[in-house]
């Protein structure tokens, strides 16, 4: 079971090593320390989930009845493969994309903190631990939003601090109430609430939509989402991917923590919060998707649909049904391979011509057919077209949705997740098709026709074919997330 605690220690104490230590006179040790840092990490992370599933260990107290606890369950496994998967190939990409930022010590070192820090998030067993470390994941992951030290990426950078530190600090009044109604604060499968609660179930509900909006803010859920496209087009590419793919999941996670493992399901169901909560999620889902559609900077234009996917997410959960949640967590593995894809392809395509406006990639595909095809598999996934994963985790979120007795919200929600799908393919796919196709009066002569290097087209290639395999495949993975949920609203 300490393996779950050296695969947080080994990429924490790798990152303060590259942090502490003197510039490398040779790049190439700076990349094998890191290499090194990715790689035994992940060797430990299986190894964790392999052997200590289903088991947990006390670290240390804070108080009497505070303890810090580590455990691997369900939710560890999902997440933590995820972040594993996409750290890993953002972290490869970053060996060549680096080349051309300043302070790559200092970006590794916090990469591999941040890889800790997650680990430690996913594998916390209860809310207290949960809590220290999703505090943590913030300070250690600003400094990879401001890293290029630009007035943008400063300002942005403070942007995503303040706003999350507001969202925490919400948790934390939440925090204070959980621990005077349950008899512990350790993650239980259908709730803690003790007998008492029931007297003060008016005053709960009022701490839950507190807690549901302040770890909303990491998911990007209105009203606190301005920070996301703040700090995704501020940041490096391949930070970028990560911030989008697996950072703001951390605020899935805990929404997940809190609703269904302290309050409980059947708690929320039917009352006001869980009528707001759907209320926010799909104001969130529509707004995010129509801003991308207006938006015309392409990782800014990323960000806005980050917002709009991971309330996809959001949305399925707030239903409180199976099958709706079932889509969520499918969607939580599909949206972090595709997302992370669309970042590192544009990253691949301003590091090799420099250009960040959609309407400056006029012909982009002839230039660089492979990234282009890459992205739109990945676009095509995000809309939830076959045979991606995307259309597996949507199918899931609309069915869940059309056979849940929500009055209203039954057909209301699918028809914006297809109004969002429309919109999504709209500010999607005109890059592909200007890309490709981009008219007889385009300039055949000025085609470079230069892909960016293996570090950066690898991971790329491994995330698309993921996407599709979990798509072409996908019983495997909706048995397993089937199991998983029901584990939850046992």
């Amino acid at each position: 079971m300490y393996l779950i605690l050296l695969s947080i220690l080994a990429p924490v104490l790798t990152g303060i090593f590259l942090l502490i230590r003197k510039e490398y006179t040779d790049r190439r040790y700076l990349i094998a320390t890191a290499a090194g840092g990715f790689i035994l990490t992940g060797a430990l992370l299986l190894a964790a989930v392999l052997t200590a599933y289903g088991t947990g260990f006390e670290l240390f107290r804070l108080t009497k009845t505070l303890p810090v606890v580590f455990a691997v369950d369900d939710m560890s496994v999902l997440f933590s493969t995820l972040t594993s998967v996409v750290f890993l190939c953002a972290g490869l990409f970053s060996f060549e994309y680096m080349k051309h930022e300043d302070h790559e010590k200092r970006y590794y070192g916090f990469y591999l903190i941040v890889f800790g820090i997650l680990n430690a998030l996913c594998f916390a067993g209860n809310l207290i631990t949960f809590y220290l470390f999703f505090e943590m994941l913030t300070l250690s992951s600003m400094p990879l939003v401001l890293h290029n030290g630009s007035h943008e990426a400063v300002m942005a950078g403070l942007k995503y601090l303040f706003y999350s530190l507001c969202g925490a600090y919400m948790a934390l009044f939440g925090i204070y109430f959980i621990c005077r109604s349950s008899d512990t604060i350790a993650f239980t499968a259908g709730g803690v609430l003790n007998g008492s609660a029931a007297s003060q179930t008016g005053l709960l509900l009022i701490v839950a939509l507190v807690m549901i909006i302040g770890f909303g803010v990491k998911a990007g859920m209105f009203p606190m989402h301005a920070w996301l496209t703040a700090a995704h087009p501020a940041a490096p590419a391949p930070a970028s991917a990560v911030l989008s793919a697996v950072i703001v999941k951390a605020g899935v996670l805990a929404l997940i923590r809190i609703v269904f493992y302290i309050f409980g399901a059947d708690f929320l169901r039917g009352t006001w919060v869980q009528t707001a909560w759907l209320v926010l999620t799909l104001i969130t889902i529509f707004m995010g998707s129509l801003l991308a559609y207006r938006e015309p900077v392409l990782k800014k234009r990323l960000a806005y649909s980050t917002i709009s996917q991971v309330s996809y997410i959001l949305f399925g959960l707030a239903t409180l049904g199976t099958e709706s949640v079932t889509g969520s967590l499918l969607h939580v593995i599909a949206h972090g391979l595709v997302k992370a894809v669309l970042f590192l392809c544009a990253g691949a395509i301003i590091y090799t011509t420099g250009r960040t406006r959609v309407d400056e990639l006029r012909g982009i595909g002839k230039e660089m057919p492979l990234t282009i095809w890459c992205y739109t598999i990945a676009s095509l996934g995000l809309i939830g077209i076959p045979p991606t994963g995307g259309f597996i985790s949507k199918w899931y979120l609309a069915i869940g949705s059309l056979s849940n007795m929500l009055p209203v919200f039954r057909w209301l929600g699918p028809a914006i997740l297809l109004v969002s799908a429309l919109l999504t393919a709209g500010y999607l796919l005109p890059l592909t098709i200007n890309g490709f196709l981009p008219g007889a009066d385009y300039d055949y002569e000025k085609l470079t026709g230069k892909e960016p290097s293996f570090y950066m087209t690898l991971p790329i290639l491994i995330m698309t074919i993921l996407s599709v395999l979990m798509g072409l495949i996908p019983t495997p993975v909706i048995n397993w997330v089937t199991n998983a949920v029901y584990t939850m609203f046992s």
